[in-house]
C-alpha cells in the first residue's frame, strides 16, 4: 500500500501505521495486484485548546518494543504507536498480544467504547456476562463500561490491534427532554 502525503510517498507493508492529522492532503493506493486489506480507523479529531495537533506518523510495530503489561511474566504486552501521554493524541491504536496462556485477569471496564480484531490466535473473550471465543478473523466492538476478561487459549499468540478514545473527556449531550 502507498500512503502519499505532504508531498511524500510512503510504502506501507504488514505492520504498518500511519497516522494522518486533520486537515492533511492525502491519497492511498495499491501498488500490488493482490486485494488490499487494511483497517481504516476515521474519527474526528478533538482539539484541545493551547495544544497543536499532533504530526503525521508512519510506523511498523516491529521497530516498536512491546511494553509488557506489570505483573504478567511477560505473556501480555502492547506496543503503543503514540505514547499514551502525548496528550495531543485524542485515542490511542495499540497491538495487543497474549502469549498461549496469557489473561487478563480481572474483570475490567473503561469510559470509552474501543474496538478488536483479532489478527491471530484464538481466545476466550468475557463480554458482559458471556464468554466468547473468538480468533483470527472476528471483530468486537465493545460499548462503555463492557465488563470484559480474556483467556489466551490457541497453541499460538493471540494478538489484536486496539482502538481506544483518549486524553479527552467524554462528550455530555442534553437528552430529548432537556
Amino acid at each position: 500500500m502507498r500512503l502519499c502525503f505532504g508531498g511524500k510517498a510512503h510504502d506501507l507493508g504488514p505492520g504498518g501505521y500511519a497516522y494522518i492529522p486533520p486537515g492533511a492532503d492525502w491519497r492511498l493506493r495499491n501498488t500490488g495486484e493482490a486485494p488490499l486489506r487494511f483497517h481504516w480507523i476515521r474519527k474526528r479529531y478533538v482539539p484541545v485548546e493551547g495544544l497543536d495537533a499532533p504530526p503525521p506518523l508512519v510506523l511498523n510495530e516491529c521497530e516498536i518494543a512491546p511494553v509488557e503489561m506489570p505483573d504478567t511474566g511477560g505473556v501480555w504486552a502492547t506496543t503503543r504507536f503514540v505514547a499514551p501521554d502525548d496528550l495531543r493524541h485524542d485515542m490511542h491504536v495499540t497491538i495487543v498480544t497474549f502469549q498461549p496462556g496469557g489473561v487478563i485477569p480481572f474483570e475490567q471496564t473503561h469510559v470509552m467504547e474501543h474496538g478488536l480484531y483479532v489478527l491471530e490466535g484464538k481466545a476466550v473473550y468475557r463480554l458482559n456476562r458471556d464468554w466468547v471465543e473468538v480468533e483470527a478473523g472476528d471483530f468486537m466492538w465493545l460499548r462503555a463500561f463492557c465488563p470484559q476478561a480474556c483467556y489466551a487459549d490457541g497453541p499460538g499468540p493471540f494478538r489484536y490491534p486496539l482502538y481506544t478514545d483518549g486524553n479527552r473527556h467524554m462528550p455530555l449531550a442534553l437528552g430529548p427532554c432537556a
